[in-house]
């Protein structure tokens, strides 16, 4: 009955040390994931802030081309009378 009792003591700790293992594995990849995804959203911020300041850039330019245009139409047009 002893020897039963001491197999079954050492089964238990050999399924507990894989349940830990496991565990422990799995928390690894949890923090990992977790760590990708916050950089991924960091890096997303990132790219969307680049993606104003160029469209502020751009439409900056393109009203500056506008405005151009405007002042040589109004010349031509005063060359011309």
């Amino acid at each position: 009955m002893a020897e039963v009792c001491g197999q079954w003591g050492h089964e238990m700790q050999r399924i507990f040390l894989t349940f830990m293992v496991c565990v422990t594995l799995s928390a690894c990849g949890v923090g990992e994931t977790a760590v990708s995804a916050a950089a991924g959203s960091a890096s997303e911020a990132e790219q969307a802030k680049e993606a104003l300041r160029t469209e502020a850039r751009v439409k900056q330019q393109l009203d500056a081309a506008a405005t151009l245009e405007a002042q040589r139409r109004q010349a031509a047009d005063a060359g011309s009378q």
